[in-house]
């Protein structure tokens, strides 16, 4: 039976968010987080860019030493065959590959430089240098796709899937979409080309939540599996993307969702709201009170009427068990009075406090300390405990951040 699973791109799209912005060593918790959370894959960034090569390296390393269970790694390119042959050499096994296609993109962006014929003959190298480079899973993106006319996007699909595209990915790329167009394109979509049809929803209009379980519920209706394409706290470009917890959620506990809406990873939703959390710090974005299910008002009545029936019985007036979202960590450097913290100018003596204070055991003490330096200089701000554990946990898989500097 098909099923649906979620290709998170905080490490694409979300970091990409204007005012804001995230370390390397913060995509690597990002990336950590997801596998805790059971979410299929993490789109981790841009292989092709020289600045990301390090990162890309202790990635695959902390993959294959386990640190992010069974969470698949995928590189984002442009539809250009140079882009992939550079980023080849890395070893992502999977990959999507992005190019626009609507007239509005032809006209307005590529300005007359590529045509429908061009833009398809670019995407098709694209794949095939994917392909032959053996890149185990390829999606295409159609970006703009849902200003893209039903042929030329059919087109493109079927092309992609001649190449050996395992997916295409369908970009509501300015947010215009609503559920009911969305399911219909998503269902005839599928159903013309045989191959799952993959979310990629803006919230422009604050629809983009609805937008993705529509859009998947139309790959089911056409027999395909669905991804959805999802970022921590819906942050992303402009207005932001599709909420990672809230289409968890709304799978689990929406009204009407179709009985073979089975989502397909194993997802252990306690550790939502230590993510959640941890990213609002980690981006300097506070998290809204009224963010569903990790928000400090996702469960708080005050309503008189509201109040009795929550006291009487909390099912009168919450949609979902709170403790299914996991605890509200409180991290050890948020704490108050004497505090002795470690990080970028602190020494050994702070050091081996903090780590025994936390009950972790180091392994590699000199790397470790020098570790907790460096990812400290790079964001700025004190280590949280799940940072300190990482650290603790995967020194040699982490000093490949900092090429040079570790040794």
């Amino acid at each position: 039976m098909p099923q649906i699973h979620f290709l998170d791109v905080t490490n694409r799209d979300g970091v990409q968010t204007a005012r804001t912005g995230l370390s390397k060593f913060g995509k690597t918790m990002v990336n950590f987080y997801l596998g805790r959370l059971g979410v299929a894959q993490s789109e981790i960034g841009f292989p092709f860019l020289f600045h990301e090569v390090p990162y890309v390296r202790a990635q695959t390393a902390l993959q294959a030493a386990g640190a992010f269970g069974d969470l698949r790694l995928s590189g984002w390119c442009r539809a250009v065959a140079g882009d992939v042959e550079k980023a080849a050499p890395l070893g992502l096994r999977h990959y999507n590959l992005s190019i626009s296609t609507s007239d509005q993109m032809l006209r307005g962006k590529f300005r007359g430089r590529l045509d429908r014929e061009a833009v398809i003959k670019e995407m098709v190298a694209a794949v095939q240098a994917a392909k032959q480079a053996g890149v185990e899973t390829v999606g295409v993106n159609a970006e703009d796709g849902s200003r893209t006319d039903d042929a030329f996007l059919t087109e493109f699909a079927l092309a992609a899937r001649e190449a050996g595209a395992d997916r295409v990915r369908y970009c509501d790329t300015i947010g215009g979409d609503t559920p009911g167009r969305i399911g219909e394109r998503f269902a005839a979509l599928a159903t013309a080309t045989g191959m799952p049809v993959e979310t990629h929803c803006h919230n422009d209009l604050g629809m983009a939540v609805a937008n993705s379980l529509a859009g998947a519920f139309g790959d089911l209706a056409a027999g395909q599996d669905a991804w959805i394409n999802t970022c921590v706290n819906g942050i992303g470009e402009r207005s932001g993307n599709a909420d990672l917890v809230s289409c968890i959620l709304a799978l689990r506990h929406g009204f009407g969702v179709p009985g073979d809406a089975q989502i397909g990873d194993p997802i252990d939703l306690t550790w939502a709201r230590r993510f959640a959390h941890w990213a609002s710090y980690a981006f300097g974005q506070p998290l809204p009170q009224h963010q569903p299910g990790v928000g400090v008002n996702a469960f708080a009545h005050e309503s008189g009427i509201h109040a009795d029936g929550a006291l009487k019985d909390h099912r009168n007036y919450e949609l979902y068990d709170e403790d299914t979202l996991g605890p509200f960590h409180a991290d050890r450097h948020a704490g108050s009075g004497r505090l002795v913290l470690t990080g970028e100018y602190g020494g050994l003596a702070g050091f081996r406090h903090v780590m025994d204070d936390l009950g972790v055991e180091v392994g590699q003490e000199d790397l470790t300390f020098k570790l907790v330096q460096l990812c400290n200089a790079a964001t700025g701000r004190p280590l949280t405990d799940d940072e300190l554990r990482l650290i603790a946990m995967y020194p040699g898989e982490l000093a490949l951040l900092y090429p040079g500097y570790t040794s």
